[in-house]
């Protein structure tokens, strides 16, 4: 596995490789109009396009073989006012393709996205996980993240139950 600094021509792959984590993970009751127009809008080419060129943005890859198999997402000085107090970096996406989930895929991305915040000068690094999502929640809490109250993710008139979850970053 290789890690390494999303590029723009990744834009492509990261788009549909989110659509299909989101989907595996969110949509296990069916699609519905609602949550079809918020994939297609938040994970679009366009929208990897412009999270790569922010500068407030850390996008690194995994790949196996030169095929895309995860990301992680950080949004620097990102707060939130569950969020412990320290400069805070958001860890916006962790997506890794089902196959290669219990690879050690995700607790790499992982280090990476804490490594990239703190050179950044983050203090804690914190994030939204489902409540439903009970793996995401178990490996957060393997690696030192804290449960820090529930917070609501909004689209299109519905609410969506998260924890967030945070973590110093001093070590």
């Amino acid at each position: 596995m290789t890690l390494r600094p999303a590029l723009p021509a990744d834009a492509l792959c990261l788009g549909v490789l989110a659509i299909q984590v989101f989907m595996d993970t969110y949509a296990t009751g069916g699609i519905r109009p609602s949550m079809a127009r918020e994939v297609l809008s938040a994970y679009s080419t366009e929208a990897f396009d412009a999270a790569i060129a922010r500068n407030d943005t850390r996008l690194w890859v995994a790949e196996v073989d030169a095929h895309l198999v995860g990301f992680a997402q950080v949004t620097l000085d990102a707060h939130h006012e569950l969020a412990p107090a320290g400069r805070p970096a958001e860890l916006l996406r962790l997506y890794v393709q089902e196959p290669f989930t219990g690879r050690q895929v995700g607790t790499a991305l992982l280090r990476q996205a804490e490594t990239l915040a703190r050179e950044a000068g983050a203090a804690v690094m914190w994030l939204t996980p489902w409540v439903h999502n009970t793996r995401a929640l178990a490996f957060y809490a393997r690696r030192g993240y804290i449960d820090h109250g529930l917070t609501w993710f909004h689209f299109e008139g519905e609410s969506h139950a998260n924890r967030v979850l945070a973590r110093a970053l001093g070590d």
